[in-house]
């Protein structure tokens, strides 16, 4: 799912993509799924949905 949203705000640019994404999860997702997203590995993510995740990461 992170890697859709980050597909659809992709236009914006990768630096507002980015920021995009990570307040997109910070905002809609469950605390669940949140912390499920951060415990894993975001290697298989897109490069954008993984730049969210470590932002999230880096925010906690």
């Amino acid at each position: 799912m992170a890697n859709q949203i980050a597909r659809n705000l992709a236009a914006q640019g990768e630096d507002a993509a980015i920021a995009a994404t990570a307040q997109h999860i910070r905002d809609f997702w469950d605390p669940r799924m949140k912390a499920a997203i951060i415990a894993v590995d975001p290697a298989p993510l897109e490069p954008i949905a993984r730049a969210a995740i470590e932002r999230l990461r880096s925010a906690l």
